[in-house]
């Protein structure tokens, strides 16, 4: 059965969203259609507003509206101790659960020679640019554990050696409350590999 073009069109573009495929597309379309013309006008509006006005800070690449967002503007940060991320989720997750107050560094994704991007794709120019100018004393690098991630990470680190900037790792390892029978064999190597006195 043929829907109208708008529909279609509609359809369509909701597949562009991470884990849409085309029966949840067809499912919010005719949610918006049937339930909610209100709350898609609304999200129209604001989809195009962000789109128009988010851009990235200058000094950490995070989303902003203005040139420095607002945890690089903020005095109360100590901005000479940079946690090295790959997204923005990336640092939502921190700020909700940990006592961070240090500045950031967003990658926007990780070294993948086979999908072209490279250094230059990472911003690490501008991160090159201020570890140079001795704005950062530390770096604490928090990229994933994947193989890209753990690469991107010693690519970071060996630029902040370089010049002399002290650099530490979030740990790795068993989850709190996770039980050792069911953690996978990656984890519970790191685990031992990453393991403190106490």
């Amino acid at each position: 059965m043929a829907f109208a073009p708008s529909l279609n069109r509609l359809i369509d573009a909701l597949r562009c969203l991470p884990g849409v495929g085309a029966k949840s597309a067809q499912r919010m379309a005719f949610h918006l259609l049937l339930r909610e013309r209100e709350g898609g006008r609304h999200l129209a509006d604001s989809i195009t507003t962000a789109l128009e006005r988010i851009g990235h800070c200058r000094q950490c690449r995070m989303f902003a509206e203005t040139e420095l967002c607002e945890i690089c503007r903020s005095e109360r940060r100590d901005g000479r101790t940079v946690c090295v991320v790959e997204s923005p989720a990336d640092v939502m997750a921190i700020e909700q659960h940990t006592d961070f107050r240090g500045g950031y560094f967003v990658l926007m994704g990780h070294l993948s020679p086979i999908d072209g991007i490279g250094p230059e794709e990472l911003g690490l120019d501008i991160l090159r640019d201020r570890l140079d100018a001795g704005e950062i004393g530390e770096l604490i690098l928090a990229t994933s554990a994947t193989v890209e991630g753990e690469a991107t990470g010693q690519y970071v680190g060996d630029l902040a050696r370089d010049r002399g900037v002290a650099v530490s790792r979030i740990a790795h390892g068993v989850p709190v409350g996770g039980e050792l029978e069911y953690v996978d064999a990656g984890t519970l190597s790191q685990a031992f590999t990453g393991r403190r006195p106490l």
